[in-house]
């Protein structure tokens, strides 16, 4: 059994017009939904043994956030530069790419691709991905590589604002 997060990073600050779109941080909303976020999966027993995370500051940001929650030590975070820019089947390629022996694991990237991700694996339509949102599958499968829409079950999708 592989059990996947797919997490769209947290509201990001449009302040700083001289920033690039890669570079732009977190803003107020963001540094608040992330680690709540992390809250809640954790009391829904989250164990994340990899974090991928996009190269962009607010993702990786995202994903030091909701690990820290996790008890998931930020320098253990993967920054995958693939995931800045990928497609839906980009991410699923990445994801295929994981190590066998590693059974739960977080991938924190943006939209649109990573709701199309979400809807390419899961047996059940998502709706396009708030920021901070997370899509929690397991997949009947022992390889990351075999990991398809036909093995997979929708343990939650879980969004901030169900928790305001």
């Amino acid at each position: 059994m592989k059990t996947l997060y797919i997490m769209r990073h947290a509201k990001s600050s449009w302040k700083f017009e001289e920033l690039s779109d890669h570079d732009r941080p977190l803003n107020k909303r963001g540094r608040t939904d992330a680690p709540m976020m992390g809250q809640e999966l954790a009391a829904n027993n989250a164990k994340l043994e990899l974090i991928l995370s996009s190269p962009a500051v607010r993702a990786i940001s995202t994903a030091s956030l909701v690990g820290h929650e996790l008890g998931f030590d930020a320098d253990d975070i993967v920054v995958d530069d693939r995931i800045y820019g990928a497609s839906a089947k980009d991410l699923l390629e990445i994801v295929r790419e994981a190590p066998a022996d590693v059974d739960s694991m977080m991938i924190v990237g943006h939209n649109e691709p990573i709701s199309e991700f979400a809807n390419m694996v899961s047996p059940k339509h998502i709706a396009s991905m708030p920021t901070a949102g997370v899509v929690a599958l397991r997949f009947d499968c022992e390889s990351w590589h075999d990991i398809k829409r036909d093995n997979a079950e929708l343990l939650f999708y879980d969004t901030p604002k169900s928790h305001k």
